[in-house]
C-alpha cells in the first residue's frame, strides 16, 4: 500500500489541474465571444 500512495497523491493533484484548467479555459471562452465593440456604429466613407 506504501509504494501505491504516491500515485494515489499524483493522480489526485492530475485531477484537480485538469478540472481547473478546464474550469479556467471555458471561462476565457466565453469572454473572447463577447463582441469587443458592441455599440460601434461604423461610418461608411463616401
Amino acid at each position: 500500500m506504501a509504494n501505491n500512495t504516491i500515485y494515489m497523491i499524483l493522480g489526485g493533484v492530475f485531477m484537480l489541474y485538469l478540472i481547473i484548467s478546464i474550469a479556467t479555459r471555458s471561462k476565457a471562452k466565453a469572454r473572447k465571444s463577447r463582441k469587443f465593440m458592441e455599440d460601434y456604429k461604423r461610418d461608411d466613407k463616401k
